[in-house]
């Protein structure tokens, strides 16, 4: 049964950091790329970053790009997002997901994801 516990949200101000972890279980999680997405109340679910299998390649939304950072570390089984440069509008519950198979390039849409986290809030003031 794969399990997927994201940590580390809370309450930030506008400019400050947060590192959130995503701690992987029942999954061969050295095999697996791993992606970040986050929604928003009334909006859709939006992809935020994804990290390949080993960690060689990294991806972003334009809109988070240069103040995220994904990596991962094989050896704990867990995936980190650090954000910084934190504004309002990166409010939101954020996810971390694997998908079943093996990708060489991680997807960017939530479909192409198949285990999910139950989430973890962030909420950044002004």
């Amino acid at each position: 049964q794969v399990q997927l516990v994201e940590s580390g949200g809370g309450l930030v101000q506008a400019g400050g950091s947060l590192r959130l972890s995503c701690a992987a279980s029942g999954l061969t999680f050295s095999n697996s790329a791993m992606g970040w997405f986050r929604q928003a109340p009334g909006k859709t679910r939006e992809f935020v970053g994804a990290i390949s299998w080993n960690g060689g390649n990294t991806y972003y939304a334009d809109s988070v790009k240069g103040r995220f950072t994904i990596s991962r570390d094989n050896a704990k089984n867990t995936v980190y997002l650090r954000m910084n440069s934190l504004k309002p509008e990166d409010t939101a519950v954020y996810y971390c997901a694997a998908p079943l198979a093996r990708t060489v390039v991680p997807g960017r849409r939530p479909t192409e994801y198949d285990y999910w986290g139950q989430g973890t809030q962030v909420t950044v003031s002004s």
